[in-house]
């Protein structure tokens, strides 16, 4: 609820969120990383596939609230870690919305079709008519991958090969991300950055506040 309160207020300057955007394709043309109306386009010649996709963009806080309980009910043994690492993830990407507003592909790229908006499951027109420009990271790719990351390191121990597969709902969002017009390739990019610091932050948080062993010299 914090989060949202604070999301709401962060990143409504639409002229820096746009100009933010079009230096992001300036760079992605550069390194020949714009694949977003490429993406964009396919989804919308694959009808079929558009209500599978709308519905993993919009269902995937289930996922998430979902995971955080299983871990918290099945493998305590790493849930402060994984719910430390979650915390930290939402509390450094506000400083960078605030920072860098940044206009989804939907808004900035000409060409792109809102698929999310034409087709909401909910009839929502709020992707139409956003109060903020929030695209850079990617939350929807930076949650997905944090519950990909969570069932990892809980399975790894006793299931190596069957914790590589949570590995497959983050991939599955970058890829809805990318061809609803929502997100640019280098927003992903961000949002594995962001996960990964806030990983390297939860394990050193914890390496600080854990109790020191006590050597057998001293005793």
């Amino acid at each position: 609820m914090v989060f949202s309160r604070l999301h709401a207020v962060v990143a409504t300057d639409r002229v820096a969120a746009t100009a933010n955007a079009w230096h992001l394709q300036a760079v992605e043309n550069t390194l020949h990383l714009n694949i977003e109306l490429s993406a964009n386009r396919w989804l919308v010649e694959h009808p079929a596939l558009i209500p599978p996709a709308v519905l993993t963009y919009r269902l995937y806080y289930a996922v998430l609230l979902g995971t955080l309980v299983w871990v918290y009910v099945r493998h305590r043994e790493v849930y402060r870690q994984v719910r430390r690492t979650l915390l930290w993830m939402t509390f450094l990407v506000l400083p960078v919305f605030w920072a860098v507003p940044m206009s989804p592909p939907r808004f900035a790229l000409p060409g792109v079709v809102d698929i999310v908006a034409e087709h909401d499951l909910f009839g929502s027109t709020a992707s139409r008519n956003p109060a903020n420009f929030t695209a850079m990271p990617s939350m929807h790719v930076a949650w997905s991958a944090w519950c990909g990351y969570a069932v990892w390191t809980a399975l790894r121990p006793t299931h190596p090969r069957l914790a590589l597969l949570a590995w497959v709902f983050p991939l599955l969002m970058t890829a809805v991300v990318f061809t609803t017009g929502n997100h640019y390739v280098l927003d992903g990019a961000g949002s594995a950055t962001l996960l990964a610091i806030a990983i390297a932050i939860a394990i050193g948080a914890a390496a600080l506040t854990s109790p020191r062993l006590t050597s057998p010299k001293s005793q």
